[in-house]
């Protein structure tokens, strides 16, 4: 096996950087809208962003890079790192230290080494493929719910939930009506990192982007959850990774297969 220890080593660096930036601007965000009320961004994102990609890009220059504000780059390297700066952002602006750093290193198109590290609780998720998942060095696994009516679950409403409100709510209610209880955080990133270290049971979201979820997907997979679109079906290519998005134990997945299913083609 490929000696991963310096990709291990600089994202956790990164991490750690990003996530300095968030404690230093909580409190002082100064917002600009991408589009729609609720898609926002502030410079802190963007310091976030330039402080994690400067640490991977002093210790690999040669990687590419796939992040949420700025930093992409395309040149045939094997190595892609997905990036958010800042998971939560909204969270964020409001001053609600519910947010989260997360980064993946995808080698040919395979998520090998990924960590969420939410800097106000000073909780590092990282995961190595076929290394397992730890929470600050500790291992992690996935819930044992033995079904929905014992499960708590978690979800988000992707920018478009002002028109597509009636299909958002309308699963939440269906949800609500068979599990234990739900909630919703506002950190895709740290709601997968959570199922990973077995706080929730299971979470579903429409319309992620692939740095909402590289990190996080190796998280709940190397916990012993599993990850799906809402046919069951695994992702497809990094750009499309996180367009349905299904995380669970694995043992609640079929259940909610079932209520998303009827979903999936809208």
């Amino acid at each position: 096996m490929t000696d991963r220890a310096p990709l291990r080593r600089t994202l956790v660096q990164a991490l750690r950087k990003g996530g300095a930036c968030l404690r230093r601007g909580l409190g002082r965000a100064r917002i600009s809208y991408k589009a729609g009320r609720a898609n926002v961004v502030t410079q802190v994102d963007l310091a976030s962003e330039r402080a994690v990609v400067g640490v991977i890009r002093r210790r690999f220059p040669t990687h590419d890079f796939f992040a949420e504000e700025k930093a992409r780059t395309s040149t045939g390297s094997d190595y892609l790192w997905v990036i958010d700066p800042l998971d939560g952002t909204l969270n964020f602006s409001h001053g609600m230290p519910v947010c989260c750093v997360s980064v993946a290193a995808v080698e040919r198109g395979r998520t090998v080494v990924g960590g969420v590290y939410d800097p106000f609780r000073e909780e590092l998720f990282l995961a190595e493929a076929g290394r397992g998942a730890f929470l600050n060095g500790k291992p992690i696994s996935v819930s044992r719910a033995p079904g929905l009516d014992k499960s708590l679950l978690v979800t988000g409403f992707p920018y478009d939930r002002d028109k597509r409100a009636g299909l958002y709510a309308g699963i939440v209610r269906q949800f609500l009506e068979r599990g234990q209880d739900l909630r919703r955080s506002g950190s895709a990133a740290l709601d997968l990192a959570w199922t990973a270290a077995g706080r929730y049971d299971g979470f579903w979201e429409f319309c992620l982007a692939p740095w909402d979820v590289a990190a996080g997907r190796l998280l709940v997979t190397e916990a012993g959850g599993k990850i799906t679109d809402f046919s069951g079906k695994p992702w497809g290519t990094v750009d499309t990774w996180g367009r349905q998005t299904l995380a669970s134990n694995g043992r609640i997945h079929p259940e909610m297969l079932t209520v998303l299913r009827k979903v999936a083609a809208r």
